[in-house]
């Protein structure tokens, strides 16, 4: 297939059936005593984010501490959304795993499943590895989910993973493979990239990991955000998005910024257990540590000041 094929392909994908655009919270995983999932938790934050401005989900990333989570703990989690009525053609779910057989696994276990789309990240501890070997983890991916044809989010997080999703092995995969690459989750923070990646092709959706993004996107440049501090202010994300509200959006990067110079995942878990008023979801799983209690005053203080409306 040429490259031009590769792009008419992708143009012809029926975007407007895709369920994945606007506001994706990349969810945090609440976890027990014992440190496995808790579902019960999990499925009602789920359940609040949906219900107050998320458009969509993504289950299992680097906020939901999926890298932590055996196999088998992150198919389980993975099962009780679909089990407990959760719309599945609103969550991403992240796949990628160092093991290609763990990956394959996960896909497989994602497509049966119903979610809307896996995100993979790069198998992620051999740095240095060339395109041949990450287009072939990519390819044993998609023959294995042939029957059950999942779209693909490509995860480029290049800080935690050593490894980029680069424009050009971007283009390499949507040659070979077509539309079963239909997106790209942008966590470098390099706009430039984001951009870029953007003009691919037509119908390959990117979604950069801040909301800062957001009133770009809804030219179109951008399918949306995927990001982990929606899952603190998802509503004013949603009012930014919907209507272009500069206020709004104001506010929800405000939220985003207390978090500059802190540790993000425990800190977010911090902030859900004020917010929610439950003390277990600040919980973390190792290697992870709670935020020092500097830190943790810090952030609820200037969210509960932006959401008084004082902000500077």
């Amino acid at each position: 297939m040429s490259g031009r094929e590769a792009l008419i392909s992708l143009k012809e994908i029926p975007v407007t059936e895709r369920s994945l655009r606007g506001v994706i919270a990349a969810i945090s995983t609440v976890i027990d005593a014992k440190g496995a999932p808790d579902h019960t938790r999990a499925l009602k934050l789920a359940r609040f984010l949906l219900d107050n401005g998320c458009d969509g989900l993504n289950v299992l990333g680097t906020t939901g501490e999926a890298t932590s989570f055996s196999r088998d703990e992150r198919m389980g989690l993975m099962s009780a959304y679909r089990d407990n009525g959760l719309p599945m053609q609103r969550l991403m779910v992240g796949t990628g795993a160092a093991a290609v057989s763990d990956a394959v696994a996960l896909t497989r276990h994602a497509a049966e499943l119903g979610f809307a789309g896996a995100l993979v990240l790069p198998p992620f501890y051999y740095k240095g590895v060339p395109d041949d070997g990450l287009a072939a983890y990519i390819d044993t991916i998609i023959k294995a989910t042939a029957d059950k044809p999942i779209p693909i989010y490509l995860y480029h997080f290049p800080a935690q993973s050593g490894l980029p999703w680069h424009v050009t092995l971007i283009r390499r995969l949507i040659e070979t493979h077509g539309s079963r690459i239909a997106g790209l989750k942008d966590s470098s923070g390099d706009m430039v990239y984001a951009r870029e990646a953007a003009k691919i092709a037509p119908g390959f959706d990117v979604f950069p990991s801040t909301e800062a993004a957001l009133i770009e996107a809804r030219s179109g440049v951008f399918a949306g955000c995927i990001s982990a501090t929606a899952n603190c202010n998802a509503d004013l994300c949603q009012q930014a998005w919907a209507t272009g509200d500069a206020v709004a959006h104001e506010r929800a990067v405000a939220i985003r910024k207390l978090f500059d110079g802190k540790p993000l995942v425990s800190g977010i878990k911090a902030l859900l257990a004020h917010i929610h008023g439950d003390p277990a979801i600040a919980a973390v799983k190792p290697p992870l540590a709670p935020p020092s209690a500097a830190d943790r005053t810090a952030i609820l203080a200037g969210y509960d000041a932006v959401r008084a409306k004082k902000v500077a």
